[in-house]
């Protein structure tokens, strides 16, 4: 798409002069004194909050902790910080104007410029520790090259005061690890090149390595080659993903995946003066819609895969999607998710999001908006149908790629706004997360999702295990997910149906005997009644003789905990030994 386009518009027909700061500088006051005041204030309590703190050590010990033991956490807990802190500095400088805090930038980004490597140390090729001589381009090298250069652009003046040579080594820095390597190599799996899968990685580095070279822009061909490079992986990556637009990494990946696509596009329309502008491609329409598809109301979203329950939405760039496709319910669903200045750095931190929110403010109304009707989503296998007040996100899909789960035929319900039977989604990266034992992890297993279990055999991983004859009904969604069994011979049809309440029948066929249990997760204690089961806001009753067993799953995970605090609670319905197996579960409200 973009390759296609640009052999006829090529950028240098528009880029004839490096392009203007992407923000104002700290020394515009005018621009800085005219954002709210409450934002302002954000910013100075930010600044505060980090200036006590010194800049944390990175050891080589840390690093090799991933190698050793696995852990990622001992080594990204100080790398976040420091990139948090210099954030936190440069917004003090830019809210006041006020430069005392000057120190502390330089100080974090020569620190910066002194770190080995800027990959993490769960992406380090070369052994247990960064090798200076083979950089590694990865997801944080390339936006910690995105964070200096916005850092050396808004302070130039003031940075240049002190020392020039602060910026020529930040730009020699992230000549020889990021923009170098993004132009000459062409063996990077996530560049599209190779044939290899490509996921979140390719948008989220192609649009720091854009963002990079725009702010260091005084060599207008090479700045239109780096782009024009870059768009060609854009086409790779939106070639990997369904016409529907589905993100099977979830709405949470979605702001680094969809999302980072839409951050390339505004710049294209930034620096052609809104020459290169594609918001009437389809495939790109339905990518950006994607987040409202998933949204279920609430905070919450279908969760499949790799996500948490309530994702972090990068609220400002659902309205900047939003205004420029013309599409009034996004524009309101961003305006509901709009992070604070602090949230934007929480995780990892997203200075380019966090600027755009205060240069591209909330409205003081914006329109209603409701969740969707009935979403189908064919490519992605993805249903969701609300009647009742009940509210069901079912999905076929495969059991395969670097986010999923063992989830063929998953669903999710809430009643009145609340979860009831749940995904429990994400937890923690560990070595484990993306190793050959990744499907040991018990968030990402078959027995504690919403499938069934047939005999000892849960779903399994793999590239041919998926849903197949995937239909969706008027009220739910038909499916086929034998394929996602290791048991040969067998049929396994699953159907949803939502009306007054939820019908989940599986119609099971082995060729031999064997009990099939169907499995809930559900997010409160439930109570057996007879052959009933009641759980919060609902009343499961199994149309089969059963035995019906609980299992208490605490949640102890601090990133899981953030969705659902304290337990999640397994659920089984075991029907007895046979060839033929008709199990069907009425799901009701359960109304005090």
């Amino acid at each position: 798409m973009f390759a296609e386009y640009l052999r006829s518009h090529p950028l240098n027909k528009w880029i004839t002069a490096p392009p203007f700061p992407l923000f104002p500088p700290a020394r515009d006051r005018a621009a800085w004194s005219a954002l709210p005041a409450e934002s302002r204030e954000a910013l100075r309590r930010l600044a505060a909050e980090y200036r006590g703190a010194d800049y944390p050590a990175l050891t080589a010990r840390q690093f090799m902790a991933f190698a050793r033991a696995g852990d990622r956490v001992v080594y990204e807990a100080p790398y976040f910080l420091r990139r948090r802190k210099l954030c936190a500095a440069l917004l003090g400088i830019c809210s006041d104007g006020d430069t005392s805090g000057l120190d502390d930038v330089i100080d974090g980004l020569w620190l910066l410029c002194e770190e080995t490597g800027w990959n993490l140390s769960a992406h380090n090729d070369s052994g247990p520790l960064p090798d200076p001589e083979r950089p590694v381009l990865d997801l944080f090298a390339a936006q910690t090259a995105m964070i200096l250069s916005l850092t050396c652009q808004l302070l130039s003046e003031a940075l240049d005061a002190v020392s020039p040579l602060i910026r020529r080594r930040a730009r020699r820095e992230i000549e020889k690890r990021v923009l170098s390597p993004f132009e000459t190599r062409d063996d990077l799996w996530w560049m599209g090149f190779t044939g290899e899968d490509l996921c979140n990685w390719t948008p989220w580095i192609v649009s720091n390595v854009m963002l990079t070279a725009c702010a260091w822009a005084d060599d207008v061909p090479r700045l239109c080659r780096l782009l024009e490079r870059g768009t060609l992986m854009l086409d790779r990556y939106l070639a990997a993903i369904p016409d529907d637009g589905g993100c099977d990494e979830g709405p949470g990946y979605w702001s680094m995946a969809g999302g980072a696509v839409l951050d390339c596009l505004d710049l294209l329309e930034r620096v052609t003066g809104g020459s290169a502008t594609f918001w009437d491609e389809a495939k790109l329409r339905s990518l950006l819609r994607f987040p409202l598809n998933a949204w279920l109301g609430g905070p919450w979203f279908a969760n499949f895969a790799d996500c948490d329950a309530m994702p972090d939405i990068p609220g400002e760039r659902l309205r900047f999607a939003g205004e420029r496709l013309n599409d009034p319910a996004l524009v309101a669903l961003g305006g509901r998710f709009e992070p604070s200045p602090a949230d934007h750095l929480s995780d990892t931190p997203q200075l380019w999001r966090l600027l755009n929110g205060l240069f591209h403010p909330r409205p003081a109304t914006l329109p209603d908006v409701a969740p969707p009707g009935d979403v189908w989503l064919q490519d992605l296998q993805m249903r969701v149908v609300r009647a009742g007040g009940m509210v069901l996100a079912c999905k076929g899909g495969v059991n395969a790629g670097s986010h999923s789960h063992n989830d063929c035929g998953g669903f999710i319900l809430l009643v009145d706004g609340e979860p009831q039977i749940v995904d429990a989604g994400n937890m923690t990266y560990t070595g484990q997360t993306f190793s050959d034992q990744r499907y040991a992890l018990w968030n990402t297993r078959g027995r504690t999702h919403n499938v069934p279990v047939i005999g000892d055999h849960e779903q399994v991983s793999g590239p041919n295990r998926r849903a197949k004859n995937v239909a969706a009904t008027p009220s739910g969604m038909t499916l086929d997910i034998a394929d996602a069994y290791p048991v040969e011979g067998c049929v396994i049809r699953r159907t949803f149906d939502l009306d007054r309440r939820l019908t989940l029948l599986d119609e099971v066929r082995l060729p031999a005997p064997l009990p099939v249990t169907e499995v809930l997760l559900l997010r409160h204690r439930p109570e057996i009644r007879g052959n009933s089961v009641l759980s919060g806001g609902v009343r499961i009753v199994p149309a089969f003789d059963s035995m019906i067993g609980v299992e208490e799953i605490p949640v102890t995970d601090p990133r899981m905990a953030k969705n659902y605090p304290g337990s999640l609670w397994r659920v089984a319905f075991t029907d007895a030994p046979a060839l033929k197996h008709t199990l069907r579960l009425q799901i009701e409200r359960n109304d005090p």
